[in-house]
C-alpha cells in the first residue's frame, strides 16, 4: 500500500499537477508484470538458410533425374539435417524449458496444423481425381479398359490386406499410448508407443517387397504411374510420420511432455491417423475397385 507524492507527479502535465498536488491517495499495486499470451518469435537465421538447403536438395534431385553429375550438390543433405536440427532445438527450448507455448500459443500451432492436413488431402485428392478420371473413362490406347490390357494388377487380399491390418492396429496402438499418458502412466504408454513403432516399420517393409514383386512399374501406363504415385506418396508420409513419432517418443522419455502439454505428440497421432485414413481409401479403390 503506497500514497502519492510529489514524485509521483514528475513527468505529468501542468494542470494534472496542480489537480493532484496536496491529496493523497491509496492504492494497491502488483510487482509482477502480465504477459501477453502470444508469442513474438526472435529472430532466427533458419528460415533463410533452410530455404538454401532445400534449394540444394532440389537441385541436386533434378541432377539426379537428368544423369547430371553431382558432386557439387550434396552440401544440401547434411546442412539441411542440421539446420532442421537446430531449428527444432530452438523450438523445444521455447516449449519445454522457456514456456513460450501458451494454451494462445498452442491452439494458433494446432490451428496451422490443420490447415497443413487440409493441404495434404488435396495433394492427395488431386491423384485420387487423375485415377477416376482414367478409371472411368478408358481411352483407346490403354483398350477402353480398366485395368488396362495385358497388366496384371495386385492381389488385395494379401500385402494390401496385411498392410491395413497393421495401419489400423497401429493407429488403435498410438491412441491408447496417448490415454495412458494422460492418465499418467508413462511406462504402459512407452510399450504402447513401441508397438506402434514397430508396426509401421513392418507396414514399410511389406510396402517395399510389394514395389520388388510387382510385374509393372511406374512407367507401365496411366495405371502404374497412378498406382506408384499413390502408394508411394502414402509411403512418403509413412516414413515422415515414422519419424516423427520417433521423435515424440525420444522427447517422452526424457520427461519433456507431460499428462496436460503434450501438444506435438497429439499433432504427430493426428497425422498418423491421416496417413491411415488415406490408406484406407487406397485400399478400397486402388486396391479393390480400381483392379
Amino acid at each position: 500500500m503506497k500514497s502519492v507524492s510529489n514524485k509521483f507527479l514528475v513527468g505529468a502535465s501542468n494542470n494534472a499537477a496542480h489537480f493532484l498536488k496536496g491529496k493523497q491517495f491509496v492504492f494497491y499495486y502488483s510487482t509482477s508484470v502480465v504477459r501477453t499470451p502470444y508469442h513474438v518469435v526472435d529472430p532466427s537465421p533458419w528460415p533463410m538458410i533452410m530455404g538454401a538447403n532445400l534449394w540444394g536438395v532440389a537441385a541436386m534431385f533434378i541432377c539426379w533425374v537428368n544423369q547430371i553429375s553431382l558432386d557439387s550438390l550434396y552440401w544440401g543433405i547434411p546442412l539441411f539435417v542440421l539446420t532442421f536440427y537446430s531449428w527444432v532445438r530452438d523450438i523445444i527450448n521455447e516449449a519445454t524449458f522457456q514456456g513460450f507455448h501458451t494454451e494462445k500459443v498452442q491452439s494458433g500451432l494446432t490451428l496451422g496444423f490443420i490447415l497443413f492436413l487440409i493441404s495434404e488431402l488435396m495433394l492427395f485428392f488431386s491423384f485420387f481425381w487423375a485415377f477416376f478420371h482414367s478409371a472411368l473413362s478408358s481411352s483407346v490406347e490403354i483398350g477402353c479398359c480398366w485395368p488396362p490390357v495385358g497388366l496384371e494388377c495386385l492381389d488385395w487380399s494379401k500385402v494390401p490386406l496385411h498392410n491395413t491390418a497393421l495401419l489400423v492396429a497401429s493407429s488403435a496402438s498410438i491412441t491408447l499410448s496417448h490415454h495412458y499418458l494422460q492418465w499418467g502412466d508413462i511406462w504402459v504408454a512407452a510399450a504402447t508407443y513401441i508397438a506402434t513403432l514397430g508396426l509401421s516399420v513392418m507396414f514399410i517393409k511389406n510396402q517395399y517387397e510389394e514395389y520388388a514383386w510387382s510385374s509393372f512399374s511406374i512407367s507401365d501406363g496411366v495405371y502404374g504411374s497412378c498406382f506408384f504415385m499413390l502408394t508411394g506418396l502414402h509411403g512418403l508420409h509413412v516414413i515422415g510420420g515414422t519419424c516423427g513419432l520417433l521423435f515424440c517418443f525420444v522427447r517422452m522419455m526424457f520427461l519433456q511432455f507431460s499428462s496436460e502439454h503434450h501438444v506435438a505428440l497429439t499433432l504427430a497421432i493426428w497425422y498418423w491417423h491421416f496417413v491411415d485414413i488415406v490408406w484406407l481409401g487406397l485400399f478400397f479403390i486402388i486396391y479393390i475397385w480400381g483392379s
